[in-house]
């Protein structure tokens, strides 16, 4: 696959460069513009992303940041199966637990909430960080919404993290899958309070908090041209705003160059459409 001009894989953060140093000098540098495309890339282009990890992997299967790029790019695509296999394999190299909440993620994605509830309860979890154990409950409330069990996900989700009035990277999407829960159990006074929280927080645009605030009001915002004057107006309009997509679970954060946003693996409280992968292969399962 063709690399911009612009692309010299010096851009790669110095931890995976360090892990390309077992490998030739030219086949690294070709590894490491790779991997900044995935990047790049695995946001605004998934499928593009997931090309170039193909071509990493391909070149590198044996260096673990590869390995954990092609399961993220598999993530994004929502080929969960593929996604679990490269994660376990980045996992048993590295003997790192950061990838647990995210594989936890994929078995939801493949239709096994119990299995994921299951990693949730795991000793694995205690040896996260703070941001992995959060992710992890997130993970875990989507699982019992996967299970219809509205009123256990909206208790998993109470926690001292949520509670907390300190603004964390997490703190947006916690208190929005928290909203979300709520007003699926329809507690929508609850709901609205926590979805307001949420935009108190969301500095960045991770969540579509402000949206679904205002769907609850029954407002939508559309342009609207003045024929008379001959001049664009803004005019609120009474009704539901489109349908947006739960956001829940999310994958763990994972850098790959300095100036690309950390790829956020993240999970959506519905399962989607596009799970066509078929059950993991359960050979080397890590439960």
């Amino acid at each position: 696959m063709p690399i911009p001009e612009d692309v010299t894989g010096e851009e790669i953060d110095k931890d995976v460069r360090q892990e390309l140093q077992s490998l030739p000098k030219t086949l690294a540098d070709d590894v490491a513009k790779n991997l900044v495309m995935v990047a790049r890339l695995i946001d605004e282009d998934p499928e593009g992303a997931y090309g170039y990890s193909r071509v990493a992997l391909r070149l590198a299967s044996r260096v673990a940041a590869v390995r954990e790029a092609a399961g993220f790019a598999a993530y994004a695509n929502h080929k969960y199966s593929e996604a679990l296999a490269e994660f376990r394999a980045a996992r048993r190299m590295t003997g790192n637990v950061d990838l647990w909440p995210v594989m936890a993620d994929c078995e939801r994605g493949l239709g096994r909430p119990e299995k994921a509830l299951d990693m949730a309860g795991a000793p694995e979890v205690h040896k996260l960080d703070k941001a992995g154990q959060v992710e992890m409950r997130l993970v875990a409330a989507g699982a019992r919404r996967d299970m219809e069990q509205l009123d256990a996900a909206i208790v998993t989700l109470q926690s001292p993290e949520l509670a907390s009035n300190s603004v964390q990277p997490w703190t947006a999407r916690l208190r929005y899958a928290y909203a979300d829960a709520l007003l699926a159990a329809g507690r929508e006074g609850e709901a609205r309070e926590w979805f307001a929280k949420a935009v108190e927080a969301d500095k960045d645009g991770s969540t579509d908090a402000s949206d679904r605030l205002a769907e609850m009001d029954g407002v939508e915002f559309v342009d609207a041209l003045d024929e008379n004057e001959g001049a664009d107006a803004i005019e609120g309009a009474d009704g539901l705003a489109g349908d947006q997509a739960a956001q829940g679970a999310s994958a763990v954060n994972h850098e790959i160059v300095d100036d690309v946003k950390d790829s956020d693996v993240e999970g959506s409280d519905d399962k989607g459409s596009d799970h066509t992968d078929g059950a993991a292969d359960d050979e080397g399962d890590e439960a």
